[in-house]
């Protein structure tokens, strides 16, 4: 059974902030979350989230990602818990196009979805480098990056996005 959180828009959240009514979970990794987030926002990830993980509260409890759809992953992972969870509709990207204000860190790491095109871009250069000038060998590179985004695609799960989660620079908040 798939749950829907109800959807909270931008300036109904910020209106919750304002009266103080509101605890705000950004569900993002935390090299996102470093880079840039709403004001006040609590770091529980995605990939960790349960319920033990979220603050005890009586407040309006709110979950937003970049664009809603790890936010709504969430909800299925603590939907048996019973807490009143909303979530931020479309996200930081529609807080940010209403103009709210975000803390944004000039030093944090890049995104994570800049980290893969990075990596896979310049193994698929690589290995054609190599393929075309050393041996052809060299283009199984090519064909196991290109596999591995098809598979990203396909099943929404970038392995290579994983292992970069797990290097220490991606750990700064």
């Amino acid at each position: 059974m798939i749950v829907r959180l109800p959807f909270v828009e931008p300036s109904e959240l910020k209106q919750l902030q304002l009266e103080e009514e509101v605890t705000l979970i950004d569900v993002r990794e935390p090299g996102e979350y470093a880079s840039e987030h709403i004001e006040g926002a609590i770091l529980v990830p995605l990939s960790t989230i349960s319920h033990d993980k979220l603050p005890s509260t009586s407040k309006n409890i709110i979950l937003y990602c970049q664009s809603g759809k790890r936010s709504q992953q969430a909800a299925q992972q603590l939907s048996a818990t019973g807490l009143k969870i909303r979530q931020l509709q479309g996200g930081i990207n529609a807080w940010k196009q209403e103009g709210f204000a975000i803390k944004i860190n000039k030093n944090a790491p890049i995104s994570m979805m800049r980290q893969v095109q990075i990596v896979a871009g310049s193994l698929v250069v690589t290995g054609t480098l190599l393929g075309a000038f050393v041996s052809p060998w060299f283009l199984i590179i090519t064909g196991f990056v290109g596999s591995g985004l098809v598979f990203a695609g396909i099943t929404n799960t970038c392995a290579l996005a994983i292992l970069l989660a797990k290097l220490p620079y991606n750990h700064r908040i």
